[in-house]
């Protein structure tokens, strides 16, 4: 999946980012991807925008922060996964991969997770039955 593009309305209690399916194997017409919109805040909205657009700060904010932490650590961010979807609430989970080689899940919200994961190459995975409850009016 790919973030296709996040829509912030500074006026709006929330804000919209939209995932998109990538070709993985087979080539998707545009027409075939499937994509579904999360909502979140207006904080994790600005610094999503702000890490795809590699816009400096001052000084270093949450996201920022936990980057940063997982790299002088040793670890690096190597997935992002959109788990389920309960109760019009997404799950997902960072997996982060240790400098002795091992991997760890950190659960976390969806919009941290796309904000950490924005300005690295990090891929975001959405399991199938998550991608169709989010587009059925009942999730």
């Amino acid at each position: 999946m790919e973030l296709s593009r996040i829509l912030i309305r500074e006026l709006a209690d929330y804000q919209l980012i939209e995932l998109r399916e990538t070709p993985a194997g087979e080539a998707l017409d545009e027409d075939q991807a499937r994509s579904f919109p999360i909502v979140i805040g207006l904080p994790e909205a600005m610094a999503i925008e702000r890490r795809l657009q590699g816009l400096p700060i001052a000084r270093p904010q949450t996201h920022d922060l936990l980057a940063s932490v997982i790299e002088t650590m040793g670890g690096t961010l190597e997935q992002i996964a959109i788990t389920s979807l309960s109760e019009h609430t997404f799950f997902a989970e960072l997996t982060v991969r240790l400098a002795d080689g091992s991997t760890r899940a950190i659960d976390c919200r969806p919009s941290d997770a796309i904000a950490l994961g924005a300005a690295t190459d990090a891929p975001i995975l959405v399991d199938d039955s998550v991608i169709e409850a989010a587009s059925r009016d009942d999730a």
